[in-house]
């Protein structure tokens, strides 16, 4: 999904579990401001033809991303979004282009810790998911009687 060539150009990264499909309702509103708008599927998500068997690291699975920041004319500038997962691929972009990256955008996304690798950041956000699921399932067990 690309636009029109005024503005400022936006790269839209989505969480995982969805595709570019999942910006259908800001693609046009950015459009219609005058921006240029690019709506990404990383890899084996939305309609990208690989399978999860074919995407072995996070890097392949940004390969997308990587590519159409890559491919950007020289001297424009991004601003990348990213919403959920997709605030660690904007970060991979943004540390391999910094000078094509005008700003990033983290909606509700996973941010990597400055000074860490990001499979830190990875394994913080899998254990907050299991204390969030165990506090979820220690609060309905004390709510019912039955246990």
């Amino acid at each position: 999904m690309e636009g029109s060539s005024s503005g400022k150009h936006f790269m839209l990264v989505h969480g995982l579990g969805h595709g570019a499909w999942c910006w259908y309702k800001l693609v046009p509103m950015l459009r219609a401001a005058g921006h240029r708008v690019t709506a990404l599927d990383m890899a084996a998500s939305g309609a990208h033809p690989a399978r999860m068997d074919e995407v072995p690291s996070f890097e392949d699975y940004s390969r997308p991303l990587l590519d159409a920041v890559a491919a950007a004319p020289a001297g424009e500038r991004l601003v990348l979004v990213g919403h959920s997962l997709g605030g660690l691929n904007i970060a991979l972009a943004m540390e391999r282009f910094p000078r094509k990256v005008a700003a990033a955008v983290f909606l509700a996304a996973c941010m990597p810790c400055v000074g860490r690798h990001m499979g830190v950041t990875t394994e913080e956000v899998g254990n907050y998911s299991v204390l969030v699921n165990f506090t979820h399932l220690r609060s309905q067990r004390s709510c019912d009687r039955s246990w």
